[in-house]
């Protein structure tokens, strides 16, 4: 079994940790592959990889994910960060378990989409595609004027600091944040919901997944930023750009037997209520 192992940072406090889950592998009949910003060697991600294990929070899982790009290689997020929803296995729980449930595939996996987007200032080289959300939101004083069309059907003019467009899987990340639905991973839609809107009679729009948005903007500020999760370029007032779902997803590996549902309990203390303890 081929095992990429992907991490920006493995700090003092987490190398005995990470180096019983590697050891553990190793024992187990895995040749490891170590990726990314926190190793020195081995940084070019394999092709024939069984499964990438990506080592940190959530943004780690997303660059993880950029790494592996169309390659349809399952990856799996094992929480060294904090919330973590994409990350979803837990450092603390038993490492032993950890290490035999990857050596035995153990994981359920799953396809999710992606978003991707096109446009004359998308920098030559950038992966325009993202896993939680594209945003539009402002750099300067001024806010946006920002429109949006859905399959060709122009949405009223938003008048905001910004715009988040989110898969399912990004209902939990930046569009819950600025007032949008949650969804389950699974839902077949996308969410458009403004950030910080001067319309006060607008509200977060829940769109079919296979819609196609074009997207412009102006702003006194001459300049706006593109942001797909953690990645990000500056764009010129008057531009216009497309975004769809992506041709190709990415593979969800769940370690963890957790639900959504047990998630948000968990980590958002969804529905916390002194009376439910009673």
């Amino acid at each position: 079994m081929k095992v990429a192992v992907f991490s920006r940072e493995i700090t003092q406090e987490r190398l005995v940790t990470f180096e019983r889950l590697g050891s553990l592998l190793r024992e187990g009949g895995a040749q490891l592959f170590f990726c990314g910003p926190a190793f020195h060697e081995h940084r070019e991600l394999p092709t024939d990889a069984d499964i990438v294990l990506s080592l940190g929070g959530d943004g780690t899982f997303l660059d993880a994910v950029t790494a592996v790009r169309d390659r349809a290689i399952p990856v799996a997020g094992i929480n060294f960060g904090r919330l973590g929803f994409l990350t979803t296995a837990q450092i603390g729980n038993s490492i032993a378990d950890l290490a035999r449930d990857i050596l035995e595939r153990r994981f359920a996996v799953e396809t999710r989409d992606l978003l991707k987007v096109s446009g004359r200032s998308v920098p030559k080289g950038f992966y325009p595609y993202a896993v939680n959300e594209i945003t539009l939101h402002r750099q300067g004083a001024s806010m946006l004027s920002i429109s949006i069309s859905v399959d060709g059907k122009p949405l009223p003019t938003y008048w905001a600091d910004g715009i988040v467009i989110a898969t399912s899987t990004g209902s939990t990340a930046y569009s819950l944040s600025v007032g949008g639905p949650v969804a389950l991973p699974s839902s077949k839609v996308l969410i458009i919901a403004p950030i910080a809107p001067h319309n006060l009679n607008v509200r977060p729009l829940v769109v079919p997944d296979d819609s196609s948005f074009t997207l412009n903007f102006d702003t006194r500020d001459r300049e706006a930023r593109l942001t797909l999760d953690n990645r990000s370029f500056p764009v010129e007032a008057g531009e216009s750009f497309s975004i769809v779902k992506g041709e190709y997803g990415f593979r969800y590996a769940a370690l963890s037997h957790d639900s959504f549902i047990s998630a948000l309990r968990t980590k958002l203390f969804w529905g916390e209520d002194l009376r439910n303890s009673r």
